[in-house]
C-alpha cells in the first residue's frame, strides 16, 4: 500500500520584491565594499530571478534586527502562511482539520518552540490527539523528507490522514553586518513561502501515489551549506562547490537510489527538482540526460518566487500536476549535510 497525494497547496507573504529595486538597494547598503561589491552586483542581474515574497516591506532590513526581532517576525509570518497553506490544502481534500490524524512541520529558518503547528492548533480545530511531528535542520532538502516522513507515517497508519507543512522565511537571514559573497547571494536568491499537503494510505486515488524516497549524504561535506549562528541572528554558508556537487555527484547517487529498488532513469517520465539556483538548473538538465530547457517548471517557479528553501520544490511538483500526467516522476533535492534527498512518484 503506498501514501497517495490527496492535495497540494502552496502559499507565499504579501510583500513583494523586484531583483532590479533589491539589487539598487544592495548597491547602497554595501557600499563601503568598493570594487567587492562591483564585482558582485551581477550576481543579482545574473539570477535568472524577476521577484520575491517577503514577510516584512523592505525598509524593514534597512535597520539592525537581532535574534527577539528575527524570531517575532518568525513566528507571525509562519503563522501566516501555516493557515493559508493549510486552509487550501484541506479543502482541496475535502477534509477539515479535526479530520487530520498527523502534522509534519518542516522548517529550517526559525526556531519555535512549542513549535508552528502547536500555536495554531486551536485556531484552526486540529484534534487534542493529533500526532505532531516538528522536523529541523533539512534546509531546502526538507520539502523531499518532509514529504517522504509523511508518506511513511500515512502508510504506517493505513487510512489515517497526514498533514504535512513546509515553511521557510529565508529574507530573514538577511544581514546589515555581513559584507561577504555568501550574505550577497543570499539576499540575491533568497525568498519565503510555503506549501501544505494531505496524505493517506488507502484505496484513494489522488494526484499521485509516493513510490521510493531515499537520501544520499556526503562524507566531510559538512561546511558546504548551512547556517552559521551569532547574536544578529542565522548567517548563510554557501560552498562554490555546490554547482559541481550538482553537475558531478548527483547523478550517481540518484543512480544508486534508483537501483536499490529495481529502477533506472530510463523508467521516469517525468522530473521535478529543487531549483537552488539558475547554476544549479544549468546543471541538471546534462546531469540527468535531459535536453536543455527541460526543466521549464523549475526555471518559471525560480523566475516568479526565488529560491523558498525547501518548500520551492512542491511549488515545481504543484505546477506540473497541473498538465495532468501520468508515468513514473523522480524529484530530488540538495540540502544540508551535504545531502541529497530522493524520491519516486506514480501517476495514474
Amino acid at each position: 500500500m503506498k501514501a497517495q497525494l490527496l492535495s497540494l497547496a502552496t502559499a507565499v507573504p504579501p510583500y513583494v520584491f523586484e531583483t532590479r529595486a533589491i539589487a539598487e538597494q544592495a548597491a547602497k547598503t554595501f557600499s563601503s565594499m568598493g570594487n567587492a561589491l562591483s564585482r558582485l552586483l551581477p550576481i543579482y542581474m545574473h539570477s535568472e530571478i524577476e521577484t520575491r515574497h517577503s514577510v516584512c516591506p523592505m525598509e524593514w532590513f534597512l535597520e539592525p534586527r537581532g535574534w527577539p526581532e528575527r524570531t517575532a517576525k518568525f513566528m507571525e509570518g509562519a503563522k501566516a502562511l501555516f493557515r493559508e497553506a493549510v486552509a487550501q490544502a484541506l479543502v482541496e481534500a475535502h477534509l477539515k482539520a479535526s479530520d487530520i490524524d498527523a502534522i509534519v512541520t518542516v522548517s529550517s529558518t526559525g526556531i519555535a518552540t512549542p513549535s508552528i503547528e502547536a500555536h495554531m492548533l486551536v485556531e484552526m480545530g486540529f484534534r487534542v490527539d493529533v500526532q505532531r511531528v516538528p522536523v529541523f535542520g533539512l534546509g531546502c532538502a526538507g520539502g523531499m523528507s518532509g514529504l517522504s516522513l509523511a508518506a511513511r507515517l500515512a502508510v504506517a497508519q493505513k487510512g489515517k490522514n497526514v498533514l504535512i507543512v513546509v515553511i521557510e522565511i529565508c529574507t530573514l537571514a538577511f544581514r546589515l553586518d555581513e559584507m561577504t559573497k555568501a550574505n550577497i547571494v543570499a539576499t540575491a536568491i533568497f525568498a519565503d513561502g510555503a506549501a501544505a499537503a494531505v496524505l493517506r494510505a488507502d484505496q484513494t486515488q489522488g494526484l499521485g501515489a509516493i513510490e521510493f524516497a531515499g537520501e544520499h549524504t556526503w562524507p566531510e561535506t559538512i561546511d558546504v551549506m548551512g547556517w552559521r549562528v551569532d547574536p544578529e541572528g542565522f548567517g548563510a554558508i554557501f560552498s562554490r562547490d555546490i554547482p559541481d556537487l550538482t553537475s558531478k555527484d548527483l547523478r550517481p547517487a540518484a543512480d544508486g537510489f534508483l537501483a536499490r529498488h529495481g529502477l533506472t532513469m530510463a523508467d521516469m517520465d517525468h522530473f521535478s527538482f529543487h531549483p537552488g539556483g539558475a547554476k544549479v538548473i544549468a546543471n541538471l538538465e546534462p546531469a540527468f540526460g535531459l535536453e536543455t530547457g527541460k526543466l521549464a517548471h523549475e526555471r518559471a517557479i525560480l523566475k516568479k518566487f526565488g529560491n523558498m528553501s525547501a518548500p520551492t520544490v512542491l511549488f515545481v511538483l504543484k505546477e506540473s500536476l497541473k498538465q495532468k500526467p501520468s508515468g513514473r516522476r523522480f524529484l530530488g533535492a540538495l540540502g544540508p549535510g551535504f545531502t541529497a534527498s530522493f524520491m519516486t512518484m506514480v501517476h495514474e
